[in-house]
């Protein structure tokens, strides 16, 4: 038992705090990664230490400068080559997505919602008049980059407006529509396409697009195929599977989007500062106004 007395006279509180931080981290680092092109790459470099340090102790010592000099370059283009995983850690840092306070199933499901139902109602209309559509639904992560690409409606959510936008002589129907808040904020909004390979699914721009927002922020997308009227829903960077009954798209929409704002409760820490911050904002602004304006 000496050994273990000798043991923990050389272990502190603050090393053992120090270990379960860095597993943590290490945890959501491979969370983050997982099925990405991150994975492979960092194989690879993981890869060429190996070679270096079997260079080094072979005393090879061209080989051994080859394979350093190649070392320090990747070391250098990982921040550039990560630019999409780096950015999405950010933004679910910056949303409070790894400081949930609350448990999972009351994070993600809430009561019936009447603009979910409209915009159900008007996929599937679209669906049958086989005429393509992409609507975004905001979530934490701010759209407005791609809000301001497009034309500026500020329109309460109805199955009718959503046809008339998507209609194919509408100068609208191209491009994406953003809904945040239950508002329509804009249409005709250009989103990114998917870095990722879709080599193994058929897919065309309208579903690229759709994922590629997904694989930058939270938001969740509904797609409607022009050719065959299938209704997919685009989340995490993820095409789910064709929905083929309205209720449950609905369902779907519930269980995956966020209450609108005066509805919500922020249970987590950052989201909870940040709610805040943006309240006194206003209030500070409203302050500034007379009193006819702010009632």
């Amino acid at each position: 038992m000496s050994w273990i007395n000798t043991l923990f006279s050389y272990i502190g509180i603050t090393d053992v705090l120090d270990i379960l931080a860095t597993s943590v981290l290490v945890y959501y680092v491979l969370l983050l990664i997982r099925g990405t092109r991150a994975v492979q790459i960092l194989t690879g470099v993981f890869v060429l230490v190996g070679l270096l340090g079997v260079a080094s102790l072979l005393h090879l010592y061209l080989l051994e400068t080859i394979l350093r000099l190649l070392v320090v370059g990747a070391a250098v283009t990982l921040p550039i080559v990560f630019q999409p995983e780096l950015r999405r850690a950010l933004e679910q840092i910056g949303r409070g997505g790894f400081f949930h306070l609350d448990d999972e199933k009351s994070a993600w499901t809430r009561p019936e919602d009447k603009s979910i139902a409209a915009l159900a109602r008007a996929a599937f209309l679209l669906s049958r008049n086989k005429l393509g559509a992409l609507i975004v639904l905001e979530q934490q992560s701010g759209l407005k980059e791609f809000i301001e690409s497009g034309t500026i409606l500020d329109a309460q959510i109805s199955a009718e407006l959503i046809l008339a936008i998507f209609m194919p002589r509408s100068p609208l129907h191209d491009g994406a529509m953003i809904v945040r808040d239950n508002i329509l904020e804009a249409a005709g909004c250009f989103l990114p396409l998917a870095e990722q390979s879709l080599a193994e699914r058929r897919v065309g721009t309208r579903h690229r697009a759709a994922l590629g927002l997904t694989e930058q922020t939270d938001a969740v997308v509904i797609v409607v195929s022009e050719e065959t009227g299938a209704i997919s829903v685009a989340r995490e960077g993820k095409l789910s599977r064709p929905v083929e009954e309205e209720q449950r798209l609905v369902k779907i929409l519930l269980a995956v989007t966020r209450a609108p704002r005066e509805h919500r409760l922020t249970r987590d820490v950052v989201t909870h500062l940040r709610a805040r911050l943006t309240r006194r904002g206003q209030e500070e602004q409203l302050a500034d106004h007379p009193q006819e304006l702010r009632s």
